[in-house]
């Protein structure tokens, strides 16, 4: 490295022990001089002597000058311990990371060197919130999250990434993403509700898991409705916004991708969307004026629940498969993709607008598996929410589909 390189990961590797020893020192401000092991000084030269190790030639010199640093102050921070009667691992702990990430700032990625010591520095500093988080945390809610960690991190490397049927339509590796994203969203639900409250963090659930996806959202929430009829309102409101979200997305991406849809897809999304909107609002209002009952989700991870789901995936993607075979059309296609996702379509198509397909095909065969996938959470409001719930959702589905359709057949192409 030249010398102008040497000077800047030299100043990296202080700042990272500056950064550091202002956050110890600031916490320990209060104690009295002398009953410190380290603070903003130390840290800050803890942090030149990682680099200057690190400077020095070999891996061994390097491991020698950690172990020599490391032994004196665990030392020293052992007969703090004593003194004050208090055992805690932090500042050694703090000690190491800091030596360990000057040294890296001079032989490793700055740019990562530096990303470890804002990290190490907040973690630190966050210490009372990170221990009422803890204190606050369930088993229940801890057990789902490490399942969910699990079955992303364990599973996800060895699942294939191919198709393994003979029609080949099912892949191990995106239904099981498709289920992860299930109990993403079911946590995330669970995390917002005992946040906010059940009518303010479903709403806000709803509309974050609509961003990625809306049909998730439906039978996920819709089940809470089957447990706790008296949450009907609240449960209704949210998947609304999810829709309107979901319907507001999938324009953005065809537009992104096409400009030129932006206009023959603007006045029937606009129409679907503002009449969801509307009955979701007045879906809102009706659960502010009722009590739901105290409903409480018990479990923010129900593992049967998402294998169901699963295998209910896997049974529509075969039949999505048997029977989008031949020439049947970019509106068969759409309908039939619409039961899945609406995203691949859509994406396709303003990718085939770019080349010579006219934007009314397009833009219809959008607005076919759009409906075609407010058909299906319809149906999924049903089968995991209950008649009520299913029937209140789709004479909404039904009443957009119509606004939409009214909007499209109005456009300067008839």
């Amino acid at each position: 490295m030249n010398e102008t390189e040497l000077f800047q990961r030299a100043g990296l590797a202080i700042a990272i022990g500056l950064l550091v020893g202002i956050e110890r020192g600031w916490q320990e401000r209060e104690a009295k001089s002398g009953s410190r092991v380290a603070g903003i000084r130390t840290f800050t030269l803890v942090g030149a002597l990682g680099g200057l190790s690190a400077l020095l030639p070999g891996d061994l010199t390097l491991a020698l000058c950690f172990l020599g640093f490391a032994l004196p102050y665990g030392f020293f921070e052992w007969q703090r311990a004593r003194a004050s009667d208090r055992v805690s691992a932090t500042g050694f702990v703090a000690g190491l990371l800091t030596f360990a990430l000057g040294a890296y700032a001079i032989r490793g990625n700055m740019a990562l060197a530096a990303a470890g010591g804002v990290v190490a520095a907040a973690v630190l500093a966050e210490r009372h919130i990170l221990h009422a988080f803890l204190r606050r945390l369930k088993w229940l809610e801890l057990r789902a999250a490490l399942l969910l960690l699990a079955m992303t991190v364990v599973l996800i490397p060895i699942l294939p990434d191919r198709t393994i049927d003979p029609w080949n339509a099912l892949n191990p590796r995106e239904i099981w993403l498709m289920t992860l994203m299930v109990g993403a969203v079911s946590y995330g639900g669970y995390i917002a509700v005992r946040v906010a409250g059940m009518r303010r963090g479903l709403l806000l659930a709803a509309i974050m898991g609509g961003i990625a996806t809306s049909t998730t959202v439906t039978w996920t929430f819709a089940r809470l409705a089957r447990h706790k009829p008296a949450a009907m309102s609240e449960v209704s409101a949210a998947i609304l916004a999810a829709w309107v979200v979901s319907l507001l997305r999938m324009s953005a991406l065809a537009v992104v991708v096409a400009p030129q849809l932006l206009i023959p897809l603007a006045a029937p999304i606009a129409a679907a969307s503002s009449l969801l909107f509307i009955m979701g609002a007045l879906a809102y209002r009706a659960a502010g004026k009722t009590e739901s009952g105290g409903l409480v989700i018990e479990d923010p991870f129900d593992l049967s629940l998402m294998l169901r789901f699963t295998v209910l995936l896997s049974a529509i993607m075969l039949l999505a498969r048997t029977f989008s075979g031949g020439e049947s059309g970019l509106f068969a296609l759409g309908a039939i993709s619409g039961f899945l996702d609406v995203d691949p379509i859509t994406l396709s198509m303003a990718k085939m607008a770019n080349a010579d397909l006219p934007a009314f095909l397009a833009v219809s065969t959008i607005l076919i598996a759009a409906t075609t996938n407010g058909l299906a959470k319809s149906v999924l409001a049903i089968i995991f929410g209950g008649w009520r719930l299913g029937l209140r959702l789709s004479g909404a589905a039904i009443l957009a589909f119509c606004a939409g359709v009214a909007a499209h057949l109005s456009g300067p192409w008839f």
